[in-house]
């Protein structure tokens, strides 16, 4: 394969093939940085601060809506029947966020539209996030084996779909505002 110096392109290569190996060589390098920050030991008391805030927040909400919880850090807990679930790394909607996060970052548009989609991409996973832990939590009070399938496979699968289809209505977006792009 030759080089072209009036392109800048491998012979054989189209502009479009070029921007999806940027954007894969993007994604692939903000994936890794975060979660590279994600697992340092001085970055764990912010997310176990973060699971234990997601896991007071479902109690406040369980109590106000005439449900009973208690909880204690990142385990909600049933009085009533002592079923408690803990909200583990990985569980905390934490990972998805990532992946999004490092799709709307290796996207060419503006710094504003990267924050934009970041924002939205949080809080779309974070609200989904808190229903399937508030779900999970009275699922398991009452079938162990449908907690196990809704745990490991129904809301994962829900989870990521939620930050494809987040990604899917940000790329859609940008692209009908000329105004997102990045001007070279």
């Amino acid at each position: 394969m030759g080089f072209s110096e009036d392109t800048g392109l491998a012979q054989g290569q189209s502009i479009s093939q070029l921007r999806r190996r940027r954007f894969l060589l993007f994604f692939v390098l903000a994936a890794v940085l975060q979660f590279a920050v994600l697992l340092t030991p001085w970055f764990h008391p912010a997310i176990d601060g973060f699971s234990s805030s997601l896991v007071w927040a479902s109690s406040v909400l369980i109590n106000t809506l005439g449900g009973n919880a208690s909880y204690q850090g990142t385990v909600l807990r049933s009085p009533t029947n002592g079923f408690a679930i803990e909200m583990r790394d990985g569980c905390n909607g934490v990972n998805v966020m990532i992946l999004l996060w490092s799709a709307v970052l290796a996207f060419p548009v503006s710094p504003l539209w990267k924050s934009l989609g970041m924002l939205a991409g949080a809080v779309a996973i974070q609200g989904l996030n808190f229903l399937r832990f508030i779900s999970l939590f009275y699922l398991g009070q009452y079938s162990l084996s449908c907690f196990e399938f809704a745990h490991l496979y129904l809301w994962e699968t829900l989870i990521l779909l939620d930050a494809l289809i987040v990604f899917g209505i940000w790329v859609r977006r940008a692209s009908e505002r000329p105004s997102a792009y990045v001007q070279k």
